[in-house]
């Protein structure tokens, strides 16, 4: 009897389990097919992401790479990365799928736009940094050049420097998503916010210094000073969840 009652007990907890490898397989494998498909239009992935080096290259420089196996390694991880990105809806939908059954209805109503919300919010970093922070940076940074020292990037330093700054931004503008859900939890209020401010300001400051890749202060100006609005945004937003 004992024995029976133990393995009851405990055949939930194996099917949330079962699941949970289902579905993290199915996510796996569709990252698999979408990075086949983008390492297939690598070169159109490749031209996008450097459009914004161009200006500062002149006609006859190239990107180059230094080593046999270089480019072949950068083109898999630009398709793994572009890949993992394209199946992002899907491995969302999986974790929605896994986490919705124990949610209450009134959970329900606040997550899923929550998700929705950081999405989007990812997406908007993103291309803030593709559209404003990448021809600034890259002209900033090529402006060292001179008689005696020439620019000639890597395609391995390029791609990492790039997605690297690509993956801080998008991260940054979670900022309000995740205060919003704090909020919501009950761990902080606006007027909690209004009076760490000054805090905030100062420690948006202090991390762009140590996530930005290069120590240049346009590139952490171009951090910094986005956190500072999405910190008053995330102001606004936790004072209306708080309503």
């Amino acid at each position: 009897m004992t024995k029976e009652v133990s393995c009851d007990q405990e055949l939930p907890l194996t099917e949330h389990l079962r699941e949970l490898r289902d579905r993290l397989i199915k996510s796996l494998l569709a990252v698999v097919a979408t990075s086949a498909l983008c390492y297939w239009q690598v070169d159109h992935i490749l031209n996008f992401l450097l459009k914004p080096l161009l200006p500062v290259l002149s006609e006859e420089q190239k990107i180059i790479f230094t080593a046999y196996q270089e480019a072949f390694f950068s083109y898999l991880k630009l398709a793994i990365v572009s890949g993992a990105i394209l199946a992002s809806p899907f491995i969302i939908f999986q974790a929605w799928r896994f986490v919705a059954p124990g949610l209450y209805e009134h959970e329900k109503r606040f997550a899923l736009p929550m998700v929705l919300f950081s999405c989007l919010a990812f997406l908007a970093g993103a291309a803030f940094a593709y559209f404003l922070v990448f021809p600034k940076a890259f002209a900033f940074l090529a402006s060292f050049a001179g008689p005696m020292v020439r620019l000639v990037p890597t395609l391995k330093d390029y791609l990492s420097f790039s997605l690297r700054l690509l993956l801080i931004f998008g991260l940054a503008f979670q900022v309000p998503v995740a205060l919003t859900v704090a909020a919501r939890l009950g761990l902080i209020s606006a007027q909690d916010l209004r009076r760490f401010r000054r805090f905030a300001i100062l420690l948006a400051f202090i991390l762009a210094a140590i996530l930005t890749p290069t120590p240049d202060i346009v590139n952490q100006l171009f951090l910094a000073i986005p956190l500072v609005f999405l910190y008053e945004f995330s102001v606004f937003l936790v004072a209306l969840v708080g309503k």
